[in-house]
């Protein structure tokens, strides 16, 4: 006869401070929805500057002019129509946009499922692939990563509009650049240190 499995201990019930503490993970839902109301900021000056861009191409003077003064470019002569580095700058703040969009949303729904509550996603068609395995460590390299994308879009733009820049920024920004780039390199060698770790594999 095989011998009976052990019956699992039953876990000791929460006192009162270790549900008040447990529970205040909950004062995280207004920063969660917080930043999903950014969100919604970030959409509409998305939309705002596309259409800005769509009249422009269509000849329309004010928008060509609102272009030019959110971008920040600056030419000897007066620019009396989109021309290819205006189109290129406006389009790399548009994908900056989107950037830093999917930047919140890795850590809406990533620190919300982290660190808040499970939201039961495994069966939804629409569940997000990194979440399936989303941890700590991971939203740390992810977040590292996408930040270092809407560095490299910001330190393009700045040098496409090289001109308007005085070499201090230019240097400044290539520096913190760098930064960034040396700083993702670390912790996602820090968390393959700590997931090869002999405490890890007991």
């Amino acid at each position: 006869m095989s011998p009976t499995p052990p019956k699992p201990s039953k876990q000791p019930p929460m006192n009162v401070l270790s549900k008040v503490i447990f529970s205040s993970r909950w004062l995280q839902l207004p920063l969660y929805l917080g930043l999903i109301a950014a969100q919604a900021v970030y959409v509409y000056h998305f939309w705002v500057e596309l259409l800005h861009l769509m009249e422009a191409a269509f000849g329309n003077q004010h928008a060509l002019e609102l272009l030019i003064k959110s971008i920040g470019y600056k030419d000897s002569v007066q620019v009396t129509g989109l021309n290819e580095t205006i189109i290129m700058l406006v389009v790399l703040a548009l994908i900056d946009v989107v950037m830093i969009s999917n930047l919140l949303i890795m850590v809406i729904v990533g620190g919300y499922e982290t660190f808040v509550s499970r939201m039961n996603l495994d069966d939804h068609p629409d569940q997000p692939e990194w979440l399936s395995h989303v941890n700590a460590s991971v939203l740390k390299v992810k977040l590292a990563t996408a930040i270092i994308g809407i560095s490299s879009i910001h330190l393009l733009k700045t040098f496409i509009n090289a001109a308007n820049y005085d070499e201090k920024v230019l240097l400044w920004q290539t520096v913190i650049h760098i930064t960034f780039l040396l700083s993702a390199i670390a912790i996602a060698f820090t968390d393959k240190l700590m997931a090869h770790s002999p405490a890890n594999k007991h």
